[in-house]
């Protein structure tokens, strides 16, 4: 493993599942309490790693909505997109599709346009510092109503062209996608992509469901959809992106080990996965991380790298061009 470290470091890549509130560091947190006199439930970055040992899914949510409300201006809605913009291109990221869930924010009473504006500030700047392209996608939260939801995307309106997508998350069981089959028709109606978390902690069926209600672009994890042959036939079959976690697949327990990861099976399957970060700051790792570690895990090759690197390209949401630009980059590097 440590002659494929330096050359996943160096390997072109994109991110497409990646929730910005979750790669709120310690670190971070801590500094934007102070600076928003914002009281949180620790008294030092120890006592919030120590918190971060949750096995499952809603554990993980509880503190992470906590996180999220350090999260009040314009300000730090830029501060939080940058750090992360300059640890993917540490990891090689030059394409990154970062999900936001402005109910969490709105809900607290923070304005729409606090957190799109700072996060499109922080685009800009890592385009024009970093070399490193992104879009948005604005993501509602399943655990609440598609009312809500609808009041999202309304509220969204005045910068739906920079908006690329939208996409669905928080608590899977219990919220099928087709409770919010509507919303996602309207979005799409729109011009915008569509993608939603399925077949990570929720049955095959919501895989189905996001499929043939949502009308998805690409999968967000889709773990789940392997207990139905049938599904992976159709998935392979229409070249539907899933967008991988590995990291937070073993700290959620959707796998015991990361040696029992389902990575490679999918790739050998016909599936186009791709590696992701998913919440970075929780989860353990950056996307490279994820790479690495996989890859030792599994005993991933260079050229399943490489097939996962060129996956994120075509499953992403960019422009034909732009993908073949990304992809030459990949290609030349590959080569060396």
């Amino acid at each position: 493993m440590t002659d494929l470290a330096p050359f996943i470091a160096g390997l072109p890549k994109a991110e497409l599942h990646l929730h910005i509130e979750g790669s709120l560091e310690p670190e971070l947190m801590f500094e934007l309490a102070q600076r928003n006199q914002v009281a949180i439930p620790y008294a030092s970055v120890e006592e919030v790693r120590a918190a971060y040992a949750f096995s499952n899914l809603q554990d993980f949510l509880d503190i992470y909505y906590a996180g999220a409300d350090v999260l009040r201006t314009r300000a730090d809605f830029h501060d939080l997109a940058m750090a992360y913009f300059v640890r993917a291109a540490a990891d090689g990221v030059i394409h990154a599709e970062i999900m936001f869930d402005p109910q969490t924010h709105t809900d607290r009473g923070i304005a729409f346009a606090d957190v799109i504006e700072g996060l499109l500030s922080a685009m800009s700047m890592a385009e024009a510092e970093l070399g490193l392209t992104s879009s948005l996608i604005l993501s509602f939260l399943r655990h609440l109503s598609e009312e809500a939801a609808f009041a999202t995307l309304e509220a969204a309106q005045p910068w739906i062209d920079r908006i690329a997508a939208v996409g669905l998350d928080s608590s899977e069981v219990g919220h099928p996608p087709e409770k919010f089959a509507r919303v996602f028709a309207a979005a799409r109606a729109q011009g915008l992509k569509i993608t939603a978390h399925a077949g990570e902690e929720g049955p095959p069926e919501y895989v189905h469901q996001a499929l043939d209600l949502l009308q998805t672009d690409r999968i967000d994890h889709g773990n789940r959809a392997l207990e139905d042959p049938a599904l992976v036939a159709r998935l392979a079959a229409e070249g539907m992106t899933l967008t991988v976690c590995p990291l937070s697949n073993l700290k959620l327990c959707v796998v015991d080990d990361l040696v029992d990861h389902p990575l490679d099976r999918m790739l050998a399957l016909g599936l186009k996965a791709t590696v992701n970060s998913d919440d970075p700051a929780y989860f353990g790792g950056y996307v490279a991380e994820n790479y690495r570690a996989v890859a030792e895990a599994r005993g991933l090759t260079r050229n399943d790298l490489v097939t996962l690197a060129r996956n994120s390209f075509t499953g992403s949401f960019l422009p034909p061009e732009a993908v073949a630009a990304n992809l030459a980059k990949l290609e030349a590097y590959a080569a060396m």
